[in-house]
């Protein structure tokens, strides 16, 4: 039985994304990665507090897809077998039934794994251990990437109010603790490195995703309109992503109006829109545990200004060129330095109406970030691809950005794309590009918004 073909009387106890066969292969990696002499042991998330839904690390949701709190997986190098721990179930329940202990027989067949018990024989499994490798790196959660997570630790830290160490931490201790003679080593690089490289079965909710987040953007734009608060296009956006099945955003929107666009991560959302001014809208839905990231730039009166031609114009005009020229087999900085070659005679021959706009525009030609971050089970996701060839099945963002520090404009636009075989899969095409398409689209926006459910289900 796999996952998704045992659709109705389990679907509300374990994901369906993925079959057990799936989660097997990654744990078996893992297994080449430590070695016959080495245990693996993953804690899942914490319990919520307060009513928000429960949402597992995107670690632990990596190996197993188990969605219950408190859990632990152990991966034993010896044998090459996973056994998960679960909480035993409460005597009574008001939330509905999950997946725990005393479901065994049932949690060995939704997840593959080969033995599943309560959490406390994890101490005696693990005792012997001379090495156990756990996750150092802060475990993403709902809206957190690694580079986020990191910076709100460190802040914590510097806090002598405060100074809670990471919940990893506080793990990482406690094995020392129990198992004495064991060295404890980093799982997060083997994980990362796994990570990098997405599966058919990733790609195709990465694709899901790419493409809600294109059709909020593109609705976003439908509504646009001076006045209206950055926040309600945010509203619209999220409602597709509920709709469609996702849990909401994957991370803080970025809405921004007029000056507030300076501020690459602007989060508050809350300015009105202005006539003249143009709108930078940056979003993705948390579906199935993946994302997706995207960036357009329109006017809100509906029509670009001369200047917002020009330089949004030369930006998508770059970002055309870096599309066009990712293939496996190429590392990020061939291809930037092959885009910006291209784009070298373009500045030369633009006709810029203000030399700031030209060394703005002269400068993006030496920038190494337009081909961003990776992107998967976060939108800043794990898994450098930078330092080698690209591969099939990495997913990336095409994000060409320019600044013009001395009037504190910010322009850029961006794209989700999976390298292929032969070039990229670009996951959120569909969301008005050009210049004047975005322009017709403006003029044509009194045609209802098209939620159907052919487009917005798989």
């Amino acid at each position: 039985m796999t996952a998704s073909t045992d659709a109705g009387q389990h679907d509300s106890l374990y994901q369906t994304d993925f079959p057990p066969e799936e989660f097997a292969a990654r744990r078996a990696k893992v297994f080449d990665a430590i070695g016959p002499g080495a245990h693996a042991v993953l804690q899942g998330a914490a319990p919520v507090r307060g009513f928000e839904i429960f949402r597992q690390t995107n670690e632990f949701y990596y190996l197993c897809g188990v969605e219950v709190p408190q859990a632990y997986l152990l991966l034993s190098g010896a044998k090459r077998r996973t056994t998960l721990y679960l909480p035993h179930r409460e005597r009574r329940s008001i939330e509905g039934a999950i997946l725990a202990a005393d479901d065994a027989d049932l949690a060995r067949q939704l997840t593959g794994v080969d033995e599943v018990g309560g959490l406390e024989f994890l101490a005696a499994d693990l005792a012997g251990a001379s090495v156990i490798y756990t996750p150092h790196c802060p475990a993403e959660g709902r809206m957190g990437s690694r580079d986020e997570l990191m910076r709100a630790d460190a802040k914590v830290a510097a806090d002598p109010w405060d100074a809670a160490p990471p919940r990893e931490s506080l793990f990482i201790r406690r094995l020392h603790e129990t198992h004495a003679r064991a060295e404890v080593r980093d799982l997060s690089p083997i994980l990362d490195t796994l990570r990098a490289v997405k599966s058919p079965a990733e790609i195709r909710l990465l694709r899901r995703a790419g493409q809600l987040c294109a059709m909020a953007v593109t609705e976003a734009m439908r509504i646009t309109r001076p006045g209206l608060l950055e926040y309600q296009l945010g509203a619209l956006a999220e409602y597709i992503y509920l709709f469609s099945g996702a849990r909401g955003d994957g991370y803080r929107p970025i809405i921004a109006g007029g000056e507030n666009i300076w501020h690459v991560h602007y989060f508050r959302n809350n300015c009105p829109l202005k006539d003249g001014d143009l709108v930078l809208m940056d979003g993705a839905p948390d579906l199935g545990y993946y994302t997706s990231d995207i960036g357009r730039m329109w006017p809100v009166n509906g029509t670009y200004a001369p200047w917002q031609r020009e330089l949004y114009g030369y930006m998508v005009e770059y970002h055309k060129a870096l599309l066009a020229r990712i293939r496996p087999g190429l590392t990020a900085d061939q291809i930037m330095d092959a885009a910006a070659a291209a784009m070298a005679p373009v500045v030369e021959k633009t006709r810029f109406s203000k030399p700031v706009f030209a060394e703005a525009a002269r400068r993006t030609l030496a920038f190494r970030g337009h081909l961003s971050h990776p992107v998967g089970m976060s939108v800043h996701d794990v898994g450098d691809y930078k330092p080698r060839p690209l591969a099939p099945g990495v997913v990336l963002t095409v994000d060409p950005q320019l600044w013009v520090p001395e009037e504190r404009l910010y322009i850029r636009v961006e794209d989700t794309v999976a390298v292929t075989e032969d070039g990229i899969e670009n996951f959120t095409r569909s969301a008005p590009l050009e210049l004047d398409d975005v322009e017709k689209f403006l003029r044509d926006r009194h045609t209802p918004p098209p939620l159907s459910a052919e487009i917005i289900s798989e």
